[in-house]
């Protein structure tokens, strides 16, 4: 992943050039391989690369296009060879990404937008109009933001240089925080007032001091795929499948693959295998990496794993992650902690992970996160039935309903009420207060502790589509959580975001990715021959208890060596009733395990903020809450 930085000052003054010598090098941690820069009159564009794709390597940028704007470009390009042709000769077979994209611009300006499928973000300065232009894929996989006032807009593909260098006092979003806490926060969110990030499928157009966001594509719920037999979903789902894998396979490096045992992981390894010896696959080879706990008895994947291991004739790499401390709060996070998420678990804290990586070159890591909420993990009737019940097919609800009360082991007419329920308005769900949060931290957020409820709307699309987009956007909302790493510094890729795919799963009736007692029914028998049978038959896998386990014994004694934390200096969690919701778990009362790993990993994130005076080393005396607009604002030392 490429980064991308620049300023623009809207009362035209230079950009200040020392302040561009401090934000380079934190720009080239991420983006070692090449540096390039635009600076003109009131605007500085900063470029640094990260190769990952043998036509990057010639990428020069930012790249001036044919007619004169200034386009910089982080991503990968999947479908090259389709605009290639519609570009009728403006670019050919060895064009780099960006000499792509910058043709399509140039040709359909902020239509070729929609034609750009794969993981990117890309903005554009345009001096005729003087105008900037900041856009974003439609899954929202690569990371942009921006930060604006009536003197001047700054944008970024990371965080760092946005809140290490503000124009402005600092602040931090307790919707935020508390969308961090309870689940993921609102995709349009970051930690810090005042940065946003550039929405999914959206744009964001600035021109003369006024600012406009507006999405230029979503997915089409008009758009269904009927076919007589099984045997043609089947089929067609292994051509897109094969393709999405194929996509992210193109690398000028060995590929990392995760390889839990799951299906996910299980299925984009075998599906590159195959690739492989088809001689479909753009990168020297694909290795995997595979996590294993022998304490853990619910959770050991090494069995299956193994199995793909065998079946591909090579072993991969193996972390014991037995001795994984998930609560330590000291733990530095280098370089720089940009979310809490960044404070979490970190891959670059493993030295086995950070040889794995550089021993071999690998750039790229591919993750089967998306395969289980978008493949119908979750064997539920409700979305198939909701179509049904819009659709008035009496006699297929009257008989589903059966067949899966059958398999439920309910009721049908539990089943029909539940679906008649999806339908109508929602009550507030109040969630369990959490007895170590603040009552007034509660009472200012309590719609961002809460769940988030769908309600189909009858006269809306398909049900079943309303419900896939409501879970994409948790989908979203965890990506948008996640930062760039730097201690290693690689790619993230994800097969199962693939719009082609997505667009297929949207398309196809919702019996055909679950049936009763069929979880994940399409997916199975698509890759039947594929994947181990052993892998496409095994029941969900199960929970570590390793957290569970650590805080009730560790962590009572931990908090009281560690004085007043500062989530409890922030008004956000009661440090005495934390020690005793964690003692009561010493009695193996049952407690909110995820909740309580999110408050440390806020801790960890507050803590290494500190420490680098990007908010003060004593917040209790510099905090201040602002109870109208529910931000904490802290005077800038750094």
């Amino acid at each position: 992943m490429s980064v991308q930085f620049g300023r623009w000052n809207f009362d035209g003054k230079p950009v200040d050039r020392g302040y561009l010598e401090k934000v380079n090098p934190m720009l080239s941690v991420y983006g070692p391989d090449d540096a390039g820069c635009y600076a003109k009159h009131d605007i500085a564009i900063l470029h640094h690369a990260f190769h990952t794709t043998r036509e990057s390597l010639l990428e020069r940028q930012p790249c001036l296009t044919s007619s004169g704007s200034i386009l910089v470009w982080d991503g990968r390009l999947d479908n090259r060879v389709d605009l290639i042709s519609e570009l009728s000769g403006l670019a050919k077979d060895n064009s780099t990404d960006i000499e792509i994209v910058a043709a399509a611009y140039d040709t359909w300006r902020l239509d070729c937008l929609r034609k750009l499928i794969g993981d990117w973000a890309l903005s554009i300065w345009d001096p005729a109009t003087h105008s900037l232009l900041l856009a974003k894929d439609s899954l929202g996989e690569r990371p942009l933001y921006y930060s604006f006032d009536e003197t001047r807009i700054v944008w970024s593909t990371i965080l760092d240089p946005l809140v290490v260098f503000p124009d402005n006092t600092l602040k931090l979003s307790e919707e935020y925080i508390s969308g961090w806490i309870s689940s993921f926060p609102d995709s349009c969110l970051t930690p810090y007032v005042g940065i946003r990030p550039v929405p999914p499928g959206s744009l964001v157009l600035i021109r003369q001091g006024e600012i406009r966001a507006s999405k230029y594509w979503d997915f089409d719920p008009g758009k269904i795929i009927r076919y007589r037999l099984d045997a043609d979903y089947e089929e067609h789902f292994r051509t897109v499948f094969a393709e999405s894998v194929r996509r992210r396979l193109r690398s000028q490096n060995p590929i990392l693959a995760e390889l839990s045992g799951g299906m996910d992981s299980s299925s984009i390894v075998c599906m590159a295998d195959k690739l492989f010896a088809e001689g479909a696959a753009q990168t020297p080879r694909v290795d995997t990496l595979s996590y294993f706990n022998d304490s853990e008895p619910n959770w050991n994947e090494r069995i299956y794993f193994a199995r793909v291991e065998e079946k591909r004739g090579r072993v991969g790499c193996h972390i014991d992650v037995s001795s994984e401390q998930y609560f330590e709060l000291d733990r530095d996070c280098i370089p720089f902690p940009a979310t809490p998420a960044t404070a979490g678990h970190s891959r670059g804290a493993n030295p086995q992970f950070v040889d794995c990586l550089k021993s071999q070159g690998i750039r790229v890591l591919l993750s089967g996160i998306g395969g289980d909420e978008v493949l119908g993990g979750v064997p539920t009737p409700i979305p198939e039935l909701a179509d049904l019940m819009v659709s008035s097919d009496i006699l297929k609800l009257g008989h589903q309903l059966k067949e899966w009360a059958l398999d439920k082991r309910r009721p049908w007419l539990h089943l029909l009420f539940q679906t008649i329920h999806g339908f109508l308005p929602r009550r507030s769900v109040s969630t369990p207060i959490l007895s170590w949060l603040q009552e007034d931290f509660v009472h200012r957020n309590r719609m961002a502790l809460e769940p988030r409820l769908h309600r189909s709307n009858v006269l809306g699309p398909r049900p079943s589509f309303q419900i896939c987009l409501h879970t994409l956007d948790g989908l979203r909302r965890q990506l948008g959580c996640l930062s760039a790493p730097s201690i290693p510094i690689f790619e993230t890729r994800y097969p199962f975001l693939d719009r082609s795919l997505l667009e297929f799963v949207y398309a196809v009736p919702r019996d055909q990715l679950v049936r009763p007692g069929q979880r994940r029914s399409l997916m199975r028998r698509a890759l039947g021959g594929i994947v181990p049978e052993e892998l496409l038959n095994r029941r969900r896998k199960a929970f570590m208890r390793g957290p569970a386990i650590e805080a009730a014994t560790d962590w009572p004694g931990l908090l009281r060596n560690s004085g007043t934390l500062l989530v409890d200096a922030l008004g956000i969690v009661h440090t005495r009733e934390l020690i005793s919701c964690l003692e009561n778990a010493r009695g193996h009362s049952s407690i909110p395990i995820v909740p309580l790993m999110r408050v440390f990993a806020l801790e960890r994130w507050l803590r290494s903020l500190s420490r680098r005076s990007v908010l003060p080393a004593s917040l209790s005396a510099s905090a201040k809450l602002n109870a109208d607009s529910g931000e904490i604002l802290f005077s800038h030392t750094a």
